[in-house]
Protein backbone atom coordinates (compact mmCIF):
# COMPACT_ATOMS: atom_id res chain seq x y z
CA UNK A 1 0.00 0.00 0.00
CA UNK A 2 1.11 3.72 -0.60
CA UNK A 3 0.36 6.20 1.80
CA UNK A 4 0.42 9.78 0.97
CA UNK A 5 -0.28 12.18 3.74
CA UNK A 6 -2.31 15.24 2.75
CA UNK A 7 -2.76 18.57 4.01
CA UNK A 8 -5.09 17.79 6.74
CA UNK A 9 -2.87 16.73 9.48
CA UNK A 10 -3.11 12.67 10.08
CA UNK A 11 -5.00 12.09 7.48
CA UNK A 12 -4.03 10.04 4.51
CA UNK A 13 -4.83 8.98 0.79
CA UNK A 14 -4.15 5.30 0.71
CA UNK A 15 -3.42 3.43 -2.85
CA UNK A 16 -3.27 -0.04 -3.72
CA UNK A 17 -0.10 -1.04 -4.68
CA UNK A 18 -1.33 -2.80 -8.27
CA UNK A 19 0.89 -6.06 -9.35
CA UNK A 20 -0.28 -6.69 -12.52
CA UNK A 21 0.09 -8.66 -15.85
CA UNK A 22 -2.20 -9.90 -18.58
CA UNK A 23 -4.86 -10.99 -15.74
CA UNK A 24 -5.09 -7.91 -14.12
CA UNK A 25 -3.99 -6.53 -11.24
CA UNK A 26 -3.72 -7.84 -7.21
CA UNK A 27 -3.34 -5.52 -4.44
CA UNK A 28 -3.51 -4.93 -0.59
CA UNK A 29 -6.73 -3.21 0.94
CA UNK A 30 -5.57 -4.01 4.43
CA UNK A 31 -2.78 -4.61 6.41
CA UNK A 32 -2.05 -4.11 10.22
CA UNK A 33 1.29 -3.94 9.92
CA UNK A 34 1.39 -1.53 7.08
CA UNK A 35 -0.41 0.96 8.90
CA UNK A 36 1.23 0.53 12.56
CA UNK A 37 4.66 0.75 10.35
CA UNK A 38 2.80 4.21 9.40
CA UNK A 39 1.93 4.96 13.21
CA UNK A 40 -2.06 4.83 12.24
CA UNK A 41 -4.81 3.37 14.20
CA UNK A 42 -4.81 -0.19 13.30
CA UNK A 43 -7.42 -2.01 14.72
CA UNK A 44 -11.01 -2.39 13.30
CA UNK A 45 -14.33 -2.61 15.13
CA UNK A 46 -16.72 -2.24 12.17
CA UNK A 47 -17.41 -2.26 8.47
CA UNK A 48 -20.18 -0.29 6.94
CA UNK A 49 -21.67 0.21 3.49
CA UNK A 50 -23.41 3.26 2.12
CA UNK A 51 -25.26 3.33 -1.21
CA UNK A 52 -26.95 6.34 -2.37
CA UNK A 53 -29.08 5.94 -5.77
CA UNK A 54 -28.57 9.28 -6.96
CA UNK A 55 -25.48 11.95 -7.96
CA UNK A 56 -25.76 14.92 -6.19
CA UNK A 57 -26.66 13.42 -2.30
CA UNK A 58 -24.30 14.84 0.27
CA UNK A 59 -23.75 12.96 3.28
CA UNK A 60 -21.99 14.29 5.66
CA UNK A 61 -19.79 15.91 7.73
CA UNK A 62 -20.08 13.50 10.49
CA UNK A 63 -18.32 12.24 13.53
CA UNK A 64 -18.07 10.77 17.06
CA UNK A 65 -17.47 12.53 20.26
CA UNK A 66 -15.52 11.10 23.02
CA UNK A 67 -14.47 8.75 24.29
CA UNK A 68 -16.20 7.00 21.07
CA UNK A 69 -13.79 8.88 18.74
CA UNK A 70 -13.12 7.05 15.58
CA UNK A 71 -11.20 6.31 12.25
CA UNK A 72 -12.55 6.09 9.81
CA UNK A 73 -11.00 3.81 6.02
CA UNK A 74 -13.12 4.82 3.12
CA UNK A 75 -12.90 3.24 -0.20
CA UNK A 76 -16.04 3.88 -3.32
CA UNK A 77 -16.76 0.58 -4.46
CA UNK A 78 -19.23 1.58 -6.91
CA UNK A 79 -20.02 4.78 -8.54
CA UNK A 80 -17.94 8.03 -7.58
CA UNK A 81 -17.90 10.17 -4.10
CA UNK A 82 -16.02 13.40 -3.61
CA UNK A 83 -15.02 12.45 0.03
CA UNK A 84 -13.99 15.52 2.38
CA UNK A 85 -11.85 15.59 5.96
CA UNK A 86 -12.10 18.13 7.91
CA UNK A 87 -9.84 19.09 11.26
CA UNK A 88 -11.95 19.66 14.10
CA UNK A 89 -9.04 19.33 16.80
CA UNK A 90 -8.27 22.72 17.95
CA UNK A 91 -4.97 21.57 19.20
CA UNK A 92 -4.05 20.34 15.53
CA UNK A 93 -1.36 22.72 13.44
CA UNK A 94 -4.05 21.80 10.34
CA UNK A 95 -7.18 23.05 12.39
CA UNK A 96 -10.46 23.97 10.39
CA UNK A 97 -8.70 22.88 7.41
CA UNK A 98 -9.85 20.24 4.82
CA UNK A 99 -9.14 18.03 2.36
CA UNK A 100 -11.03 16.12 -0.62
CA UNK A 101 -10.71 14.00 -3.53
CA UNK A 102 -12.41 11.50 -6.16
CA UNK A 103 -12.42 8.04 -4.78
CA UNK A 104 -13.92 5.52 -7.56
CA UNK A 105 -13.78 1.82 -8.00
CA UNK A 106 -11.04 2.81 -10.30
CA UNK A 107 -8.39 4.40 -8.54
CA UNK A 108 -8.99 2.33 -5.61
CA UNK A 109 -7.57 4.99 -3.34
CA UNK A 110 -8.78 5.19 0.00
CA UNK A 111 -9.04 7.96 2.40
CA UNK A 112 -7.72 7.63 6.31
CA UNK A 113 -9.76 10.07 8.38
CA UNK A 114 -8.11 10.38 11.83
CA UNK A 115 -9.91 10.70 15.46
CA UNK A 116 -11.19 14.61 16.10
CA UNK A 117 -11.87 15.06 12.41
CA UNK A 118 -15.26 14.70 10.43
CA UNK A 119 -15.62 12.98 7.43
CA UNK A 120 -18.60 13.38 4.24
CA UNK A 121 -19.39 13.24 0.75
CA UNK A 122 -21.18 13.89 -2.60
CA UNK A 123 -21.82 11.03 -4.77
CA UNK A 124 -20.64 11.90 -8.35
CA UNK A 125 -22.28 9.31 -10.12
CA UNK A 126 -25.99 7.19 -10.01
CA UNK A 127 -25.81 4.46 -7.59
CA UNK A 128 -22.88 5.01 -5.46
CA UNK A 129 -21.12 2.61 -2.70
CA UNK A 130 -18.90 3.49 -0.76
CA UNK A 131 -17.34 0.92 1.95
CA UNK A 132 -15.64 1.91 5.27
CA UNK A 133 -13.92 0.48 8.30
CA UNK A 134 -13.90 2.59 11.64
CA UNK A 135 -12.17 1.68 14.64
CA UNK A 136 -14.37 2.30 17.18
CA UNK A 137 -18.49 1.31 17.40
CA UNK A 138 -21.27 3.14 16.33
CA UNK A 139 -22.41 5.42 19.43
CA UNK A 140 -25.68 6.94 18.36
CA UNK A 141 -25.55 9.25 21.68
CA UNK A 142 -22.11 10.69 20.28
CA UNK A 143 -22.37 10.64 16.76
CA UNK A 144 -22.84 13.92 15.66
CA UNK A 145 -21.87 16.70 12.62
CA UNK A 146 -21.42 20.44 11.43
CA UNK A 147 -22.95 21.94 8.50
CA UNK A 148 -21.47 21.14 4.91
CA UNK A 149 -21.47 24.41 3.84
CA UNK A 150 -19.72 26.15 6.99
CA UNK A 151 -17.66 29.38 6.25
CA UNK A 152 -15.07 28.27 8.44
CA UNK A 153 -13.87 25.28 5.98
CA UNK A 154 -15.08 26.58 2.69
CA UNK A 155 -15.25 23.41 1.18
CA UNK A 156 -15.33 23.55 -2.44
CA UNK A 157 -18.14 20.55 -3.02
CA UNK A 158 -17.40 19.65 -6.81
CA UNK A 159 -21.47 19.64 -7.86
CA UNK A 160 -24.53 20.56 -7.22
CA UNK A 161 -26.04 19.21 -3.99
CA UNK A 162 -29.34 17.83 -4.82
CA UNK A 163 -30.13 14.97 -1.78
CA UNK A 164 -29.85 16.35 1.82
CA UNK A 165 -30.78 14.60 5.02
CA UNK A 166 -32.89 16.73 7.53
CA UNK A 167 -30.08 15.60 9.67
CA UNK A 168 -27.09 17.01 7.58
CA UNK A 169 -29.40 20.00 6.60
CA UNK A 170 -29.84 21.09 10.40
CA UNK A 171 -26.21 20.63 11.73
CA UNK A 172 -25.11 23.90 13.53
CA UNK A 173 -22.10 25.65 12.43
CA UNK A 174 -18.88 24.62 13.62
CA UNK A 175 -17.85 25.95 17.20
CA UNK A 176 -14.87 25.94 19.32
Amino acid sequence: MIFTETPVSGAFVIDVKRIGDERGFFGRLWCEKEFEDQGLVSHIKQSNIGFSPLAGTLRGLHYQTSPYQEVKIVRCTRGAVFDVVVDLRPDSPTFKKWYGLELNPENASMLYVPEGCATGYLTLKNDSEIYYHTSEFYAPQHATGVKYDDPAFGIEWPGEIKVLSDNDQNWSYFQV
